[in-house]
């Protein structure tokens, strides 16, 4: 069986390591890589810390409007499939080079596999809504990380080739956690101690694109830094933004303002957060895992199960509403850790394929 797996940006190449590692066991995997991530920081770090194989094919697309870079990843990915003619795609969550991947390989009757199927904010202004909506419509086998995954699908008409199968962030966390502990030093760097700091991270496009939402959430962060030290690798995108207005927080030395950072280090930096600050799916789960209050910089979350035991908490970008949740306490009720898989994801993910395989031919 071959498999072509296709991934562009950051949460991709953190759900691809133990899958592709798993999968290479008894099939041939073919990595492509888009390029949607192309800053050494952004792509080659996270290869390098999470043991990926290096990719078969980079398409070097870079950055662009959504339409431009879709377009031109729809255009290459195709002429890689059909050099390599795969007996199915995987595609990962929810961005442009998911959709794009999905889209390419349905058009040439080649059978797409969605990891992270099911996922619904239902706010239609958000770009990964468009995409992951348009991805498992498209795909062949569906794999969940839960059962709410499940259940918006089924709502959808979808029950065919969907399969309950968890995260595989969690299998990524596990292989990984012990390994930051040991070699992460970004605390010392920053002459920080453990629980002292809030961790932040504001990348999606609602947040960035709209001024008055970003000028809020700084707001926020100067607020709490007055209290604890804000931690907060930038997004390079993020960062163009905040330049193009003057970078009004460049000179507090109590928000520190970081380029992005390596996966090990990030997995430190949340495990020793006092709480951590996002608007990231991946970081609030990963939050909810390490046992870390989590504070949603958004209106909705697709990750309903992290709100249950009150970990984590939505509070959208007002100011004020930011700062009033980042100084409550932490809750003291128990969380499960296994409410978003019990890290067997990979596994269970390949031997779906391998018997779907068995089944088309």
């Amino acid at each position: 069986m071959k498999i072509a797996t296709i991934v562009g940006a950051r949460p991709q190449f953190i759900k691809c390591a133990p899958l592709s590692k798993q999968l290479r066991k008894s099939a041939v995997e073919v990595l492509i890589h888009t390029g949607q991530h192309y800053d050494i920081n952004m792509s080659e770090l996270f290869f390098r810390d999470l043991n990926l194989p290096r990719p078969d094919y980079n398409l070097g697309i870079g950055s662009g409007s959504h339409g431009a870079q879709t377009g031109e990843m729809l255009k290459q990915i195709e002429n890689t499939l059909l050099n390599e003619n795969p007996d199915y795609v995987v595609v990962f969550g929810d961005t442009n080079s998911t959709v794009a991947g999905a889209l390419a390989a349905a058009k040439l009757c080649i059978p797409v596999a969605h990891v992270e199927a099911g996922l619904r904010s239902f706010n239609r202004r958000m770009p990964e809504e468009i995409n992951r909506i348009l991805t498992d419509h498209v795909s062949s086998l569906h794999f969940c990380p839960t059962q709410t995954g499940v259940a918006n699908l089924a709502r959808e008409g979808i029950t065919e080739g969907v399969y309950l199968v968890g995260d595989l962030m969690y299998d990524a966390l596990l292989l990984n956690i012990r390994q930051a502990e040991e070699k992460s030093r970004i605390l010392e760097q920053l002459q920080l101690q453990s629980k002292s700091y809030f961790l932040a991270t504001v990348h999606r496009a609602e947040n960035t694109n709209d001024y008055t939402r970003l000028a809020s959430i700084v707001k926020a962060f100067e607020m709490i830094s007055r209290t604890f030290p804000v931690v907060w690798p930038v997004h390079p995108r993020t960062r163009k933004i905040l330049i193009s207005h003057g970078l009004p927080i460049v000179n507090q030395s109590s928000i520190f303002m970081l380029d992005p950072i390596s996966y090990l280090d990030m997995l430190y930096l949340e495990k020793e957060a006092r709480a951590i600050l996002t608007d990231s799916g991946g970081v609030q789960k990963e939050a909810y895992w390490l046992g870390v209050p989590c504070i949603t910089l958004r209106e909705e979350t697709e990750w309903v199960e992290t709100l249950k035991t009150g970990w984590n908490t939505l509070t959208g970008t007002d100011p004020e509403r930011i700062f009033a949740t980042a100084m409550k306490p932490p809750p003291s009720e128990l969380y499960l850790k296994n409410l978003l898989g019990d890290g067997q994801c990979a596994s269970n993910i390949v031997d779906k394929l391998l018997r779907a395989n068995t089944a088309h031919s």
